[in-house]
């Protein structure tokens, strides 16, 4: 930890994090195959920050090498992925379009759950998801004071100093936790930041003990935030309340896990709902 705040146990709060498995590309019942493997391509992409090389994506991947070749010549025709200079793959410009479009879909639909969160423990309540070695804010709801947090929804931030991305990292495997902070910047913005692997792997195992990551002045001096990350999700992602750390005292964040934790439920519940009525065939749904 990077304050001397005491920790919150799952003993006292009655929240244990749920550790989900590596995610596994396999194709739905019914479905095609290359579309499975081109979107696979496509998030281990997004997974190694938006930029590797085909050796890279065939370490990452379970996808044979000839035929990320196939698929990176055909998504780059498209315009869905980009070629560097150095002859690394990164993506591209027309993944903007789409990714806008579902953070506008996703921004209303996670807004009523942040409300509520808002409305209940009074400080500004916000939902992320995983993007590459950083975090994108997707949804906010501000909080009831005067003086609130603010966070602009798009925004990208590191995983290392904030309590949504810590709280996701928890969820990974810890070689593939791993992975993830090799490629984060591991950049100190405050004194308070955790610069080093080493003190991070420390921090994760404690966030998967207690249920919860914590940001205690770790991105903005004289903030605090308290997230929890979506269990067994599809995506990647977590709610968080923040505020002024003279608000987010250790008995409003002792409160506002359980609530984080009940939404955190919900959403994940929802995805999951979203997806599976994804997989079936428009004439067989009623």
């Amino acid at each position: 930890m990077t304050s001397s705040a005491r920790d919150l146990t799952t003993e006292e709060t009655g929240v244990a994090l749920a550790v989900p498995t590596t995610r596994e590309h396999t194709r739905p019942e019914g479905g095609v195959q290359s579309v499975a493997r081109v979107f696979a391509l496509l998030e281990t992409l997004a997974d190694a920050g938006g930029v590797a090389g085909v050796s890279e994506l065939a370490e990452m991947s379970d996808v044979p090498l000839p035929t990320i070749h196939r698929f990176l010549r055909t998504l780059v025709a498209l315009g869905y992925v980009r070629q560097e200079p150095s002859r690394a793959y990164a993506l591209g410009p027309r993944l903007v379009r789409l990714g806008e479009a579902a953070s506008r879909l996703l921004e209303g639909w996670a807004n009523p759950h942040l409300r509520r969160l808002a409305d209940a423990v009074g400080e500004s309540a916000n939902f992320a998801l995983l993007d590459g070695a950083h975090v994108v804010y997707v949804a906010q709801a501000p909080g009831h004071h005067s003086m609130r947090m603010f966070t602009e929804v798009g925004q990208r931030v590191s995983v290392h100093c904030t309590a949504v991305g810590k709280a996701i990292l928890a969820t990974y495997p810890k070689c593939k936790a791993a992975q993830l902070i090799d490629r984060a910047d591991m950049q100190a913005h405050t004194d308070r930041t955790i610069t080093t692997p080493n003190q991070m792997m420390q921090e994760l195992d404690a966030i998967r003990a207690r249920g919860y990551g914590l940001d205690l002045g770790e991105q903005e001096l004289g903030v605090s935030c308290v997230a929890v990350a979506l269990p067994g999700s599809p995506a990647r992602g977590a709610v968080s309340i923040s505020g002024p750390q003279a608000r987010m005292t250790e008995v409003v964040i002792t409160e506002a896990v359980p609530i984080l934790t009940q939404a955190a439920h919900e959403l994940s519940r929802e995805l999951e709902l979203m997806t599976a009525e994804a997989k079936i065939p428009y004439a067989d749904r009623r």
